[in-house]
């Protein structure tokens, strides 16, 4: 199915860069791999592997001494932990660390796993598996497992499993099992892959209708930043940042997001191959990874989740109100305007205001359910109360490790300890039996 789907002259073409901050422990070792275009940050080990434009981020490794708590337990981290990716390939794929397996707390990894077009591999070790395009695995082992195109998966652990296209599952055994299924007529438009040829659909054209616009980012070695950044706040070199845009105190902008003509409020953060368009964004506000924004307004603690494509209208705005949560893989996609109240959890695929009411729910109302609902395509099973809660919880953590709490002393995250990054860029062979093949480098202090 991959076959042919990055042509040998796209592998060869590349530098591949990784980053340095006094926050982060260093150790890079890559053996007999093909890095094209990728990004490192933290202990990351690669082996006979071929990535493509991915981003692997190590910004939340456990260190030795760390205790890791699992239940009631408080299990301690015997000694550094690293990502290793094997015998993999990875297309332009979103790799970020913060783990959650008891059993595999000092090795992150990824092997015998073939992942597509901006999926997320977040929290989420993999071995012998095949994500679709805009898939989505978050907290979840994963065994020998094909995940569609667009699925999203957050279920602890699976194995031998076959979830197909547009499926956002989202599972605590015991608790709660959230799942809907996207109408695959419909989805196609939005996203569409088959062996044999590329990716297609509206995510695609979106995403390369804006490629043009990081050629720049990564062809040029100094690049000013074309607006104010405050002292607390942090934008990654990276990024493309169009005028007309404001980050305000505490903001985190990392690398492949993409601003044109909005306003991102204090503490607000826009993760990598986010695209944030025309749009406002009241402060702490999570824009989680792959997510975009055109054409919107959303008040304050506003959770978008991972790869969910929110597009309003220049004279048809969405507007969501604070509190709310957007849950992953959400598609918002309206020619009228359209106002989503504060305090409300929405899923699925709205296309028109009839919609949102098989698609959405008050947070309140959601969290008195404790036994089984269906509404519209979404079946729900276990206590909304602790669904909602864990959707809060997890927005915190994703707040209070991005620095959007700091207060010029305490909480510093990811937007203070970002500022002093340095980027180095590493090149493959570029001629010869090796052309586009990195030798093996070792990387440390």
């Amino acid at each position: 199915m991959v076959n042919k789907l990055i042509p040998t002259g796209q592998m060869t073409k590349f530098y591949a860069f990784y980053g340095i901050t006094p926050h982060h422990p260093l150790n890079l070792v890559f053996k007999h791999s093909n890095l094209s275009g990728s990004y490192f940050l933290g202990r990351c080990r690669v082996t006979n592997s071929l990535l493509y434009k991915s981003d692997i981020r190590g910004d939340e490794l456990k260190r030795k001494g760390d205790l890791f708590q699992y239940q009631e337990f408080n299990i301690p981290v015997d000694q550094d932990e690293e990502i290793h990716i094997d015998d993999s390939f990875l297309i332009k794929t979103l790799v970020h660390n913060f783990s959650h397996d008891p059993e595999t707390l000092e090795r992150f990894f990824i092997r015998d796993t073939v992942s597509t077009h901006y999926a997320n591999i977040h929290g989420s070790p993999s071995d012998g598996c095949y994500l679709g395009p805009f898939s989505t695995v978050d907290l979840t082992t994963i065994r020998d497992c094909v995940i569609g195109a667009y699925s999203y998966v957050q279920a602890g652990e699976i194995s031998h499993l076959k979830v197909d296209p547009g499926t956002v599952w989202v599972r605590k055994p015991d608790d709660f099992n959230f799942i809907y299924r996207y109408p695959i007529n419909q989805l196609n438009k939005y996203i569409f892959f088959a062996g044999g040829s590329p990716p297609q659909g509206i995510f695609m054209d979106f995403v390369e209708g804006h490629k043009e616009d990081f050629q720049r980012v990564f062809n040029v070695v100094n690049i000013e930043n074309p607006v104010a950044v405050p002292a607390n706040a942090s934008l990654d070199r990276f990024a493309v940042i169009k005028p007309k845009t404001n980050i305000g105190d505490n903001v985190l902008v990392a690398q492949r997001a993409f601003l044109q003509n909005s306003w991102l409020g204090r503490g607000a953060n826009a993760q990598e191959n986010c695209y944030i368009i025309n749009a406002k964004l009241e402060g702490n506000n999570v824009t989680a990874h792959g997510a975009k924004i055109i054409e919107a307004d959303l008040g304050t603690n506003v959770f978008v989740g991972f790869n969910s494509f929110l597009r309003g209208r220049h004279n048809a705005r969405l507007a969501i109100g604070q509190d709310s949560i957007i849950m992953p893989h959400t598609i918002i996609d309206t020619h009228s305007p359209l106002a989503i109240p504060p305090g409300h959890l929405v899923w699925g695929l709205i296309n028109e205001a009839k919609d949102f009411d098989t698609n959405s729910m008050s947070l309140e109302a959601f969290s008195k359910i404790d036994t089984r609902i269906c509404l519209g395509s979404m079946l729900f099973e276990g206590s909304g109360g602790s669904f909602v809660n864990a959707f809060q919880e997890r927005i915190h953590h994703i707040l209070e490790a991005n620095g959007a709490f700091y207060d010029g002393n305490l909480n510093r995250g990811h937007a203070q300890h970002n500022q002093n990054i340095s980027f180095n860029t590493i090149q493959p062979y570029s001629k010869g039996a090796k052309e586009g093949l990195y030798p093996t480098i070792i990387i440390q202090p």
